[in-house]
């Protein structure tokens, strides 16, 4: 290992896991036919909504009887929607294995306050034992783990007769894993993880399962009006067709439709995926051939490719939560990496996006950077 600075800088030293790099090539200039100072109920502005979710459709390839529709909040309005308004009807669990998991647990456990509620819970970089769940209950979880860098190795283990709804928070997993829709009756995500949209505006699919639950059954406590996903005992069809709840930012919305049209020109699903898969095996090449540094995730089956935690395990250093702060800062002073401390309540160490939107060159020109931050802080420490 060197003290001496690397000749190669990332040309984008934007590695946050949210909000994510834009798209390469990405300009405001892109955004100046956005209706700006018109309704979103004006034809120009339904215009646009309704092409969000139809392209969005058509890039994650959803199933035909799923619907997508744009909601508040984010991936959390999105996701505390789905479990507000499906929930109860019977027996539950809720799995987590990081940060946003636990919250998850704590709707269910102390806001919700489900009566016949089951949790599994794992470490950081561990996964529950998905094979020791009961499908036949509704199971809340998540399929990438953004906070621990772990994700579901794939949908196998759901089985196809489950009797419960699948209720999968998959924000930072749409648009860069190969997502089983007919196992998962809801998912939600956000405009700004793997398509480097913006924040505030959330997005949930529905399967005909999730939509007859909502039609068949009523939750026993209040549902605020940005929750409420049906009327008179039915769903509420304009949701998603873009008659959005509350008013969204249409600049925003032209935003998302110029990342669509980005994701397109990349080779669409496929071509995202590989983006992504490719970034997260050059952090992971280099991780192999240290000895000072590892994949927070044990198992290589449940690695992400977008959240990529990484831990320090030099002795001298190993969950020293100082140390992981002063190496993030360093890269950060260099301006070469943005933003890439590990999430607080994980284990100390780094976190690289590694979604589509970030190429893979500054991923080849950001890992020497880590070598050269992780040496001169050892230095310094003497």
């Amino acid at each position: 290992m060197s003290t001496t600075r690397p000749a190669t800088r990332p040309g984008n030293p934007r590695f946050s896991s949210g909000p994510c790099a834009k798209p390469p090539g990405y300009s405001l200039d892109l955004l100046s036919d956005a209706p700006l100072g018109r309704s979103h109920r004006a034809a120009p502005g339904k215009e646009r909504l309704r092409r969000a979710i139809d392209e969005t459709a058509e890039l994650l390839n959803l199933p035909e009887g799923y619907r997508l529709g744009i909601v508040p909040a984010s991936d959390t309005g999105a996701y505390e929607m789905a479990m507000w308004s499906l929930l109860g009807a019977r027996p539950s669990e809720t799995l987590a294995w990081e940060s946003f998991g636990k919250g998850w647990v704590t709707d269910a456990v102390k806001q919700l306050k489900l009566s016949d509620n089951t949790v599994r819970e794992a470490e950081y970089g561990e996964i529950v034992d998905l094979a020791a769940v009961d499908w036949d209950k509704d199971v809340c979880f998540t399929w990438n783990g953004t906070t621990s860098g772990v994700r579901v190795p794939s949908g196998d283990v759901i089985p196809a007769d489950r009797k419960g709804l699948t209720i999968c928070d998959a924000t930072s997993a749409a648009f860069a894993q190969d997502l089983p829709w007919d196992k998962l009756d809801v998912a939600t995500f956000s405009w700004q993880k793997v398509m480097g949209g913006e924040a505030a505006h959330g997005m949930i699919v529905l399967g005909p399962r999730a939509v007859e639950r909502l039609e068949s059954y009523s939750p026993p406590w209040p549902l605020p009006k940005i929750f409420r996903l049906t009327k008179g005992g039915k769903l509420i069809e304009g949701i998603f067709r873009g008659e959005t709840i509350n008013t969204p930012s249409m600049l925003c919305v032209e935003d998302w439709l110029q990342a669509l049209d980005w994701g397109r020109s990349v080779g669409g699903l496929a071509g995202l995926m590989a983006r992504a898969d490719r970034n997260a095996a050059l952090v992971q090449d280099f991780v192999d051939a240290r000895d000072w540094i590892a994949n927070l995730a044990s198992d290589p089956a449940t690695r992400s490719n977008t959240s990529v935690c990484l831990q320090f395990t030099d002795p001298a250093v190993a969950g020293d939560g100082g140390f992981a702060k002063a190496v993030a800062q360093r890269l950060d002073a260099e301006g070469v990496a943005h933003d890439i401390g590990g999430y607080r309540d994980a284990p100390p160490g780094l976190r690289i996006w590694c979604g589509a939107t970030v190429e893979a060159t500054d991923i080849e020109a950001l890992l020497p950077w880590i070598e050269w931050a992780y040496a001169t802080e050892r230095a310094a420490a003497g």
